[in-house]
């Protein structure tokens, strides 16, 4: 049985290295295509400001930039301070992927400012649901694996 089975079957046993590797093996029965796709939402993720208040990172309320897939985008003549980005990337491919309805990923859409004393957030919207394989951002192991066992 593959990891991705064992998920899906709402298995609770802890999974070792071994049966990793073993899942992961030759052996196994290869992907399905329904199987090998996944989905992503794109973001957008916008400054907010409370009105009078100072953004001390260089930014004006309503800046942004889009994540679409994993391509990050801003929009022509806007920057974006690294240490805000940098703050708030490694919760992006969290918030790209769904969620129980009760997960705080679906429900904590407001990231602090970095700075201390700024007021400030980060606003994160799911804008679009996109799907995935294997050869969209990657090589396509998969189909690698099958032509060589063909072989």
């Amino acid at each position: 049985m593959s990891v991705n089975t064992a998920l899906k079957q709402g298995s609770t046993e802890p999974t070792s290295p071994a049966s990793i590797s073993q899942a992961g093996s030759s052996a196994s029965q290869p992907a399905t295509p329904q199987e090998s796709t996944y989905q992503l939402f794109d973001l957008r993720v916008e400054v907010v400001c409370p009105p009078g208040e100072r953004i001390l990172c260089g930014a004006r309320d309503g800046d942004h930039f889009l994540l679409v897939g994993e391509m990050l985008s801003l929009p022509p003549g806007q920057a974006f301070s690294i240490y805000s980005l940098g703050s708030i990337l490694p919760l992006l491919s969290g918030m790209q992927r769904t969620h129980q309805m009760t997960d705080w990923m679906t429900s904590e859409t407001e990231i602090a400012c970095p700075d201390p004393l700024c007021k400030s957030k980060l606003r994160i919207k799911r804008t679009g649901l996109r799907t995935f394989g294997p050869g969209n951002v990657s090589l396509d192991f998969t189909s690698a694996e099958t032509r060589s066992e063909e072989d």
